[in-house]
């Protein structure tokens, strides 16, 4: 029998067999990387047992014994566990991420649609702001706006006083703010939900009624109507009461001075959130402008033509249709981003990786746990996000009726 005869057969037997054509590759694959990866953990215990090296999780519960300078909604000190610690690194991540998610998200849409405005300056302007921020390394942007703009700052003592209103203030060890003391916070917040909740049916209402009869309300309005008016009511009835605490200059020793009371922002935080913002929103920017330039000339007429201003055009039938090639690549952006957030180790902000994979794995020495454990929350994070943004991608999808 030569080759021929026998290639022949084998591709008679699948071709006999279609289901088996289209389960054994993959079986294939999956058993593949199921042995390379039962191959490494062995390998990896073995030469573990050979150093005396025990593997496990026990130490999390083991007292972490340092501190991390920015807590925002875990308790913590140095008798804390490292799983608090890992926590607390983990939360930081998270609040990093969604400041840049959202101010990154807000300026590359409005640098996106400025690139392509008719005044020149404005698209110029524009322009020369992606080229820049975009070229510039994302490591070099941190290390500017930390040493070079918030590192120069006052010292307490001298700090800038917003407005003079000892209010807000503005240092090298931050910026500090009111913070908010509620009386029946949780009557005013359960109000605020439920204006969402109405809101949000009332959207579905009008769009309803939008696709049966043309008929357009000023969604705006009503909404922000409903969101100040309903609180407020609960404020006045309600018996919710608000009270602030401002921040106050102390005396700590004989030479050091610094604010308590208020809200505390570290100046790391808004380094790294700046960074994140300005550079992740280039590349959202190109994306919107990619998007819109998508969209054919003649859906722009064709509004022009039954009279729509060129402001109603971008948000009715421009922007609609974009949305379906700006959100696939903008979700890299978000993702990329969050990943970016990992630099924040370069100027002692306590993300994950400084707190948890940088402080935790030299006092424990757990290398391979404290890696994984870090990996696969990134991992999840990103997990998270696509899955998030994937649904509002077929949310916003045109579908034909």
């Amino acid at each position: 029998m030569n080759l021929k005869s026998t290639t022949s057969s084998i591709s008679d037997f699948f071709y006999a067999r279609p289901k088996l054509k289209y389960y054994l590759p993959q079986a294939l694959t999956i058993f593949f990387i199921v042995f390379i990866f039962g191959y490494f953990s062995y390998n990896a215990q073995v030469n573990m047992d050979n150093r005396g090296i025990d593997f496990g999780l026990r130490f999390l519960g083991e007292e972490s014994s340092f501190d991390i300078q920015f807590t925002p909604f875990v308790e913590y000190d140095g008798t804390k566990s490292y799983a608090t610690a890992y926590l607390v690194g983990l939360i930081n991540t998270i609040i990093v991420a969604l400041i840049g998610i959202f101010f990154a998200t807000i300026l590359g849409v409005v640098i996106g649609i400025s690139r392509l405005s008719p005044n020149y300056l404005i698209a110029k302007m524009s322009e020369i702001y992606i080229e820049i921020f975009r070229n510039v390394p994302l490591l070099l942007q941190l290390f500017f706006w930390y040493f070079a703009v918030l590192r120069a700052l006052p010292l307490p003592k001298d700090a800038i006083n917003f407005f003079n209103l000892d209010v807000s203030f503005l240092s090298i060890k931050g910026l500090y703010v009111p913070r908010f003391i509620w009386t029946n916070g949780s009557l005013f917040l359960t109000s605020i939900i439920a204006s969402l909740i109405v809101i949000f049916f009332l959207f579905k209402f009008f769009k309803k009624e939008q696709e049966q009869t043309g008929k357009q309300y000023p969604k705006f309005f009503i909404s922000l109507a409903i969101i100040i008016v309903l609180p407020l009511l609960t404020f006045l009835i309600g018996g919710v009461s608000l009270d602030f605490e401002y921040p106050e200059l102390k005396q700590l020793s004989k030479t050091i001075f610094n604010f308590q009371g208020g809200i505390s922002i570290i100046p790391e935080l808004m380094a790294l959130a700046l960074a994140l913002s300005l550079y992740t929103a280039t590349f959202i920017a190109e994306n919107v402008r990619a998007g819109i330039e998508g969209i054919s000339r003649g859906q722009k007429e064709a509004a022009a033509s039954i009279g729509l201003t060129p402001g109603q055009t971008l948000r009715l039938v421009v922007m609609p249709q974009a949305l379906r090639i700006i959100i696939p690549p903008t979700t890299n952006q978000y993702l990329n981003l969050t990943k970016n957030s990992s630099l924040a180790a370069a100027i002692a902000y306590p993300d994950l990786v400084l707190v948890f994979a940088g402080t935790a794995l030299m006092q424990t020495g757990r290398a391979i746990e404290i890696i994984s454990i870090t990996m696969l929350s990134y991992l999840s994070l990103s997990i998270t996000i696509s899955i998030f943004m994937n649904w509002y991608n077929k949310k916003i999808a045109i579908k034909e009726k």
